[in-house]
């Protein structure tokens, strides 16, 4: 049976792989533990063997040719077999072997939990932990507003969530009683496992436990955790060496990673492949007898060595643990990822707000008219974006998107961590419709109110810390943007004007860039037409 062999992952962070040589031809004898071909990661060239026997019956991939993880690499089958159906279908049996398994776990699960506790009771519906958001991968109950043996009404609140975006009502889509509470307050659980049960009142739901999509990879894992141990306990063969002359160990890319997933000494690992080459199989039925007692040596020797641990005073912590939020995890994530792989540089200019101060005073000297300088700042840079459209782009690896709209995000500051309410169009607001947008978006993120929509579809942030007195500093990108505006104080200070050194009023604004898509000079002439904008408010009313 033809084997579907795919662009395998050999690095954590490897998204696509460049084949650089072929080792194997089409029409050649493969053997498990044979290198098919050496591929190009994004941090190395390494060798990728074969696990299946056979004739190498297609090349999916030239050499040269560069593609994404799980792509179709080639094929290994009977010599003459027919592949159209593989080749056609894009289909892997390898997969389709993997399928099958997992689905008899599945009917074995699901027979085992009928035979546990039968079927759901007539009436009865299951609330899951819904998907609030389109990250949202768990939720924390931050309170319940029913409890056990309380009659619900559709439409009814349930309980508070906590996604990873903001804490968010969730309301009952059933009638009847809440028999159980599947997931107590301040408890996190992932997205579809069981939330609470609502039914006729006096129906016995104690046989419905857990979640309702259990994950496969878990008891796998344990299985295989298990296996291990009872290698290692039950271990009694003697190890040799498979090393050269030199010291140097031959052992294949897999087999190395295998063995480093192990924790196993290549070096005392018999290899079977040519010239006693470890393989996988190798490592498989690798059988550690020494480990334990070289494990009671290492413990030792670290026992013998450490050193005497600081006075702590009684009563007294290093440190408080604060459990992280699913806002403060997903901003560590995202963040974290925009730093890494965009390469962030900074231009900073800084602005005269004589009249920006004087036309906003008169401004708001009209009646049920409020404008504060941030208003007048996201509206000069939503002009200087319609101007400079590249700012206003997105990278994706093949393409840069050029958004014909412009959202402005807003950085908003919360208990928990950051939010970045949208304003859609911003271009086609005035300074006095933007002012009214900012202070409800800011107003619901901070009661906790805004949804996942208002969120959504930012083409370029402002972020203000004026407020609190910083004069100047930069910002993290937020993705995919491919820049941000970090607007400071405004200063009273010594200016030079017609020769002069008089009293004036200056702003500093830093623009974060990403170069992939915005060059130096394209993010400084934005920066000269918004410093024109916000200097001459009146320009922004044309």
């Amino acid at each position: 049976m033809a084997e579907v062999i795919n662009m395998p992952r050999l690095s954590d962070t490897m998204e696509e792989g460049v084949v650089a040589k072929w080792l194997k031809q089409k029409g050649d004898k493969v053997a498990e533990g044979d290198i098919l071909a050496e591929i190009e990661t994004d941090k190395a060239t390494m060798e990728f063997e074969s696990f299946y026997e056979g004739t190498l019956l297609h090349i999916g991939i030239e050499e040269g040719e560069t593609a994404p993880v799980d792509t179709l690499l080639a094929i290994i089958g009977e010599e003459g077999e027919d592949i159209s159906g593989l080749l056609n279908g894009g289909s892997s049996e390898a997969a389709d072997d993997d399928k099958s398994e997992e689905g008899e776990e599945e009917t074995a699960e699901d027979e085992a939990a009928s035979s546990e506790g039968g079927e759901i009771p007539e009436g009865v519906e299951i609330v899951k932990m819904p998907r609030l958001s389109d990250t949202m991968e768990e939720g924390t109950v931050a309170s319940w507003l029913k409890q056990e043996g309380d009659e619900v009404s559709e439409g009814d609140i349930l309980a508070e969530i906590e996604t990873d975006k903001a804490t968010m009502e969730f309301e009952s889509f059933y009638e009847g009683t809440l028999l159980k509470i599947g997931i107590g307050e301040g408890e996190t659980a992932p997205v579809d496992s069981l939330l609470a049960i609502i039914g006729p009142k006096g129906t016995d739901v104690s046989n419905i436990t857990g979640a309702s999509a259990p994950k496969k990879s878990a008891p796998k894992a344990d299985k295989e955790t298990s296996a291990a141990r009872e290698n290692v306990e039950e271990a009694t063969s003697d190890e040799t060496k498979s090393t050269s002359e030199d010291g140097r160990i031959f052992a294949s890319p897999l087999a190395k990673k295998m063995a480093e997933d192990k924790g196993i000494d290549l070096s005392k690992v018999e290899g079977s492949g040519e010239n006693g080459r470890i393989v996988k199989k190798d490592i498989e039925s690798y059988k550690p007898s020494a480990a334990p007692a070289a494990k009671e040596e290492t413990t030792k020797k670290e026992a013998e060595t450490s050193v005497a641990a600081p006075y702590v005073p009684a009563g007294e912590e290093s440190f408080e643990e604060i459990k992280n939020s699913q806002m403060r995890k997903t901003i560590a994530k995202r963040l974290g990822e925009s730093k890494f792989t965009a390469p962030h540089y900074y231009l900073t200019i800084e602005v005269d707000m004589t009249n920006a101060m004087q036309s906003r005073k008169q401004i708001n000297a009209m009646p049920d008219t409020k404008v504060s300088f941030n208003d007048m700042v996201i509206k000069a840079s939503a002009m200087a974006l319609r101007k400079h459209p590249q700012v206003n782009s997105q990278w994706t690896g093949d393409a840069m998107k050029i958004a014909k709209h412009i959202h402005m995000g807003v950085a908003v500051a919360v208990e928990e961590g950051l939010v970045v309410p949208v304003l859609k169009f911003a271009d086609q607001m005035s300074m006095t419709q933007i002012g009214g947008n900012v202070r409800d978006l800011a107003g619901k993120a901070r009661n906790k109110k805004l949804q996942p929509k208002e969120m959504e579809g930012s083409t370029f942030t402002v972020s203000n810390l004026g407020m609190f007195g910083i004069t100047e500093f930069t910002s993290i990108i937020n993705q995919p943007n491919s820049a941000i505006l970090s607007v400071g104080a405004i200063v009273e200070k010594p200016v030079v004007k017609n020769g002069e050194i008089v009293v004036g009023n200056t702003m500093k604004l830093t623009l974060a860039c990403d170069h992939r898509t915005v060059d130096g000079a394209t993010g400084a002439a934005f920066l000269k037409d918004l410093k024109t904008f916000i200097e001459n408010p009146v320009t922004m009313l044309a």
